[in-house]
């Protein structure tokens, strides 16, 4: 059998820092676990767009098509912010979810012990938390049509259209529900039932798939608003929340700063299984590019370690594994070796970059 592939676009910022000390894991997966991947690697973001005019080439596209799964670095910085629309960093992230069909953003909110303190929120609020949006990617309000700014009665007016077909309600409640039969078994589905047609759609749509196919698991429903209350209220009672593209972009954020961190958070977009049996997949950590920090060796890369650590569950059926890589980045916090983004002004010096890909392979070769 041929090796796993992926393609490796480190993108902008601190991008290139972070995915070099992914590349680090990679190499020592393939080394001591026999887990050798064909690796490639493109540019994507404000990098493809100083080599070629466009955030993403059309070769490089057709490479995220044909490879088991693409890890993306960061997109965007100020050197981009007077570009057009339609050739901004940004727009090539979006290009690739769009064209890869990548329908599920799963975006996990885990608070490691060692950072329970970091949180804006009480320790005895986050300890131990561990809860999974899953995000709708690739439709309503952000691609539905009309949308656009026109001119009415001599007045400007913006309009987004929030649009939902019943397969594309189905297949990312499916990913949900799947998910929580390999978590706690609870999925709360969160929309705007009581103001919005789109809302009362999504929620008839996935009380019937549970109740046609996933009946084991415990289902609940909850508007978004309250969503967003319960999650800074008492984020533990959730374990996996459904909703949609918008609701999912502002609730995933909320439940990223639970955590304590940016830094710390990896994400995964996953679509329709491959001839392989595989999704189409795009792993990648939530932080920016970082652009004021770039270049200096400060970059977290804990969170695009974790993104990996994702693909190796989701993507190439690794979860021993993955759990493993997980375990590392906890122990290494715990020990104290910590980027800058992880410490208070009187805890010492931060560890580099480098150095924390360093000891999070110290402790993957101590299990």
């Amino acid at each position: 059998m041929s090796n796993p592939s992926l393609l490796i676009l480190a993108g902008d910022g601190i991008g290139a820092e972070v995915m070099t000390e992914v590349r680090k894991v990679i190499d020592w997966v393939g080394t001591n676990k026999g887990l050798t991947f064909d690796v490639s690697e493109d540019l994507v973001g404000g990098a493809a767009y100083d080599a070629h005019g466009t955030p993403l080439h059309d070769d490089t596209m057709a490479k995220a098509q044909e490879v088991d799964a693409v890890l993306l670095g960061a997109v965007g910085g100020p050197a981009y912010d007077d570009l057009d629309f339609s050739v901004k960093p940004e727009r090539g992230l979006l290009r690739l979810r769009k064209e890869m069909d990548l329908f599920a953003n799963l975006r996990p909110a885990q608070c490691f012990d060692a950072l329970a303190d970091f949180s804006s929120l009480k320790r005895d609020i986050v300890s131990g938390l561990d809860i999974m949006i899953v995000r709708e990617l690739t439709s309503g309000s952000y691609f539905g049509e009309p949308r656009g700014i026109h001119i009415e009665d001599n007045q400007r007016v913006g309009i987004n259209t929030q649009r939902y077909t019943e397969a594309e309600i189905d297949r990312v409640a499916r990913s949900a529900f799947e998910l929580a039969r390999r978590r706690g078994n609870k999925v709360c589905s969160m929309e705007k039932a009581n103001v919005m047609e789109s809302g009362i759609l999504w929620r008839d749509v996935v009380t019937e798939l549970h109740a046609a196919d996933y009946a084991d698991v415990e289902l609940s429903h909850m508007y978004a608003d309250n969503g967003a209350m319960q999650l800074v209220r008492a984020p533990k009672q959730f374990d996996v929340i459904l909703t949609d593209n918008l609701f999912g972009d502002i609730l995933s954020d909320c439940a990223a700063m639970l955590t304590g961190s940016l830094g710390m958070l990896p994400s995964a977009s996953l679509g329709a299984p491959m001839a392989n049996g595989r999704p189409k997949a795009l792993y990648e950590p939530v932080h920016g590019s970082a652009p004021d920090i770039a270049g200096q060796g400060k970059a977290n890369p804990s969170a695009c370690i974790l993104s990996f650590a994702m693909a190796l569950r989701y993507s190439f059926d690794q979860g021993d594994l993955a759990t493993q890589l997980e375990a590392a980045v906890e122990k290494v916090l715990a020990d104290g070796t910590r980027t800058g983004d992880l410490m208070q002004a009187s805890d010492g010096t931060p560890a580099t970059t480098t150095e924390m890909g360093d000891a999070v392979i110290a402790e993957l070769a101590a299990f």
